[in-house]
């Protein structure tokens, strides 16, 4: 008996080590994850050759998921300086809120962005304010069935600000709009991650008189871009996966809160249907979080700077 107790010792003291480890480790990486990542703003540029071979490049900055409070003050001053890459248009494909009172603050933060040409849809947490949510209700198939929303922001006033300022509403809408002396054809749904879709009140073929034709929805789900690879328009932009927020190293995003394969859950890919050639897809993984889950890991928060070129 004695013999045995003793053997059990130096395994026990290996497992608290081990366990003690693993705890300094973990939180160690969320404190890393929410006192750090979360705030690396971050620019991403990137090409993509969608236009007419020969044409001048065309600038467009995506904004995405900033889920905005009136605390954050570093996000709204990296914000305003984005105003200083001067783009030909700018794509907002919504989640702007996260507070009943930030809408005076997205638009100071927004500031000069306003006065140049634009386009943009909502998101669900620009209609609903954020709860609280256990977040691993994202990792078990058919928890998600059931969505739990908060009370309702003032959407209905971003909106109007925004039309105001010029910049299109393409909420199940289909629209022309000339940029830097270019016609853009440009198509968008209302948050198809609520079920607000109308495809069939913007479907048909994208125009090919124009000299760039795109889709703008929030959540990229797949019914929408097989319907707008379908009807041939080139580029699509959308938002809502936080680039999956936190990603494992060598793995990835492990979820994108949608039907998207989680191998796109960000950046520059393609989207092919039977029969026609593919769209480019372009997933911001946004520059924000839930105030109920603030943290980012291996997934900084970003906005993009896509430079359109021929192809």
């Amino acid at each position: 008996m004695i013999g045995t107790s003793t053997a059990r010792h130096p395994t026990w003291r290996a497992a608290r080590r081990l366990l003690g480890g693993a705890a300094a480790a973990g939180a160690a990486t969320a404190a890393y994850a929410g006192a750090y990542e979360r705030t690396a703003y971050t620019l991403r540029r990137v090409e993509v050759p969608v236009l007419a071979a020969g044409s001048r490049p065309l600038r467009v900055l995506h904004l995405s998921d900033v889920h905005m409070t009136p605390s954050q003050q570093a996000k709204q001053r990296w914000l305003r300086g984005l105003a200083d890459l001067q783009p030909d248009l700018v794509v907002d494909t919504g989640d702007n809120l996260a507070h009943h009172g930030s809408v005076p603050v997205v638009l100071r933060a927004y500031g000069d962005l306003l006065d140049l040409p634009g386009i943009f849809v909502f998101g669900s947490n620009d209609f609903f304010a954020p709860v609280l949510k256990n977040p691993a209700r994202y990792l078990v198939p058919g928890s998600r069935s059931t969505r739990h929303l908060g009370d309702p922001l003032p959407w209905q006033r971003l909106r109007d600000a925004f039309s105001q300022r010029g910049w299109v509403d393409l909420t199940n809408r289909r629209r022309h709009l000339q940029v830097d002396g270019r016609t853009i054809a440009a198509v968008g749904v209302d948050d198809p991650h609520l079920g607000y879709d109308d495809l069939p009140a913007v479907a048909g073929p994208a125009p090919s008189d124009v000299e760039l034709a795109l889709g703008v929805a929030h959540a990229p789900y797949l019914r929408v871009l097989d319907q707008w690879t379908a009807e041939r328009w080139p580029l699509i932009l959308t938002g809502h996966t936080h680039g999956g927020q936190v990603r494992v190293p060598g793995v990835g995003a492990v979820v994108t809160n949608c039907d998207l394969d989680r191998a796109r859950a960000r950046g520059l890919h393609t989207h092919q249907v039977a029969g026609r050639p593919p769209s480019w897809l372009h997933v911001s993984a946004g520059l924000g979080t839930s105030p109920y889950a603030p943290l980012r890991f291996c997934c900084r928060p970003e906005a993009s700077l896509l430079t359109l070129v021929g192809r």
